[in-house]
């Protein structure tokens, strides 16, 4: 049976009810971890009020704010886990932004700038959090990142994501290398498109649900929950001979040729 109790789980991404950070904060609160939340601060607390209302009912012994382009910010994050639970067990990373004009048009045209944005918070933010994580998991632990399909194939109106997702899951295979002798595993959930907020701003989001649906063997797309189930058995010691791995969690769609 998945049992997290005892496991402090850190997540990071939770936006609104529609996040798939949400679903996998459920069910690992479903399965007795201790939740920490992160959000990103903004200068009127909107989002900050935002993600306390939706998360209360999950009664996360740590709220804390940490931008990831913030490095004060996620040491004090990691300060806060030390100093108040001592221990780290899981690590859940739901963070990818690029700015909407670079999803769009040619790839070749990508600006500088919005491609270091793209992968300053898509992909290095997991490899800074898994370091800051590090010395903390002393019990061994679980990192989990998610990523899609537009990593290893060419989707329509993803462009630079894509590359930052190539470059996601390259680094959790780095990092299970490197962290394996301590007993961290690390790995990423591939999950088929989900109305999201940062699925939002990749166009035509609505007609991939759609394509989905028609081609996949299961004949639609996934949930928040589905993803969440899948975070949780990875963070728990169900999986623990599994690390360095995309889990495709997408009905099915990978698999197919057409």
């Amino acid at each position: 049976m998945l049992n997290l109790t005892g496991k402090n789980a850190l997540v990071t991404g939770i936006a609104n009810n529609r996040s798939i950070a949400w679903g996998i904060a459920q069910q690992l609160h479903a399965a007795g971890a201790n939740l920490g939340i992160t959000y990103l601060p903004d200068e009127r607390g909107k989002l900050e009020k935002k993600v306390a209302e939706l998360v209360e009912p999950l009664n996360p012994s740590l709220f804390v704010p940490c931008n990831v382009q913030n490095d004060e910010q996620i040491q004090a994050t990691f300060d806060t886990i030390r100093d108040k639970w001592g221990k780290l067990d899981i690590l859940i990373h739901c963070l990818a932004f690029a700015n909407r004009d670079d999803l769009t048009g040619n790839f070749s045209q990508t600006s500088r700038a919005g491609f270091a944005t793209a992968l300053d918070i898509s992909t290095y933010s997991l490899v800074q959090l898994s370091g800051a994580a590090k010395p903390l998991m002393t019990e061994g632990g679980s990192i989990i990142t998610l990523t899609y399909l537009g990593g290893v194939r060419a989707v329509p109106n993803y462009n630079v994501m894509g590359v930052a997702k190539a470059g996601l899951e390259a680094s959790v295979r780095y990092l299970a290398s490197e962290l394996g002798p301590q007993n961290i595993r690390v790995n990423a959930i591939s999950a088929g498109p989900i109305r999201t907020l940062a699925s939002s701003a990749v166009g035509g989001i609505l007609d991939m649900i759609h394509h989905v649906e028609e081609v996949a063997p299961l004949r639609r797309t996934v949930t928040q929950t589905e993803v969440g189930n899948t975070a949780a058995f990875l963070a728990s010691d169900l999986a623990s001979g599994i690390t360095g791995q995309v889990l495709y969690v997408d009905a099915g769609y990978e698999i197919m040729g057409m």
